[in-house]
């Protein structure tokens, strides 16, 4: 995470646009600015950040307009700003946490567990544990806090809005000592409370279901491509394709019809918190 993914990605989306109104192939425009064409494919792909000033002779070499050069080379400036993940660059990997932060919308379905953005303390800690059982504890402190930073985002005039499917296992599951999910399943009732936040819950009794191949994110960001999220032990999945993601929103979107309303989702929540509280 040594750049800032989300713009290096509009970055790169934005010299394609400036090229192609150029009518100029990645071939010329390599040709014409003396670079080696991997070098441009790098720049237009994202897998490289340019400096400001190659921006600069790009957005020259595509007769830009003097506002677009200076916001390029702007946002060329602002792929190296560092957010707060950077500072936990020992326990994060993968580009996630970024694109969750510049997101304006995330939509999310998890299967087994209440989803980390939803977590409180002591119910992350519990996860934490179970899935790094022969890490140091100062690494596993560093990963709770790692995941209650993440929560941030959802505060603020800039907060995402946040669909998050539920399926109800995930509340029936003790996760942590006594008491845990009690608090748990407040903090969600809480967060459910909030405008930008919608929760469903996916109940037992729909029985077969498109979400049985596992959790998954579709994330949006305004004027750039949604993109889609998956993770599992072997690493993460970034699903960028136009086609592959508009599966996962239509996947999405059955499994909230199969939900239960907001309201029912909540008063399934409570019910369930009632339950746990019986037999803390």
């Amino acid at each position: 995470m040594k750049h800032s993914t989300v713009r290096l990605r509009r970055l790169a989306r934005e010299l394609r646009t400036l090229r192609a109104g150029a009518d100029l192939t990645t071939e010329d425009a390599a040709e014409q600015i003396g670079w080696s064409r991997s070098k441009l494919n790098r720049f237009e792909t994202g897998r490289g950040a340019p400096a400001p000033e190659d921006v600069a002779a790009l957005c020259h070499l595509y007769c830009a307009e003097d506002e677009t050069t200076k916001a390029m080379v702007q946002l060329a400036h602002e792929v190296t700003r560092r957010g707060w993940w950077t500072a936990y660059s020992d326990v994060l990997s993968g580009s996630y946490v970024e694109f969750e932060a510049e997101a304006r919308a995330i939509r999310k379905w998890e299967p087994l567990l209440i989803p980390g953005l939803l977590q409180s303390e002591d119910y992350a800690r519990a996860i934490i544990e179970a899935g790094y059982p022969d890490r140091p504890g100062i690494e596993l402190e560093r990963r709770v806090d790692a995941r209650m930073q993440r929560k941030i985002s959802l505060l603020g005039s800039r907060a995402p809005t946040l669909h998050v499917l539920l399926a109800e296992e995930a509340l029936c599951r003790p996760i942590g000592a006594p008491g845990v999910m009690t608090r748990q399943l407040d903090d969600l009732l809480e967060a459910m409370e909030r405008p930008n936040i919608t929760v469903q819950v996916l109940p037992q009794r729909v029985g077969a279901h498109c979400g049985f191949e596992g959790a998954f994110s579709v994330l949006s960001f305004g004027e750039d491509p949604d993109l889609g999220y998956a993770e599992c032990p072997a690493g993460e999945v970034y699903v960028e394709a136009a086609d592959q993601v508009r599966d996962l929103i239509l996947t999405f979107e059955r499994l909230a019809g199969a939900c239960l309303s907001p309201d029912e989702s909540a008063a399934r929540i409570a019910a369930a918190r009632s339950e746990h509280d019986r037999l803390a």
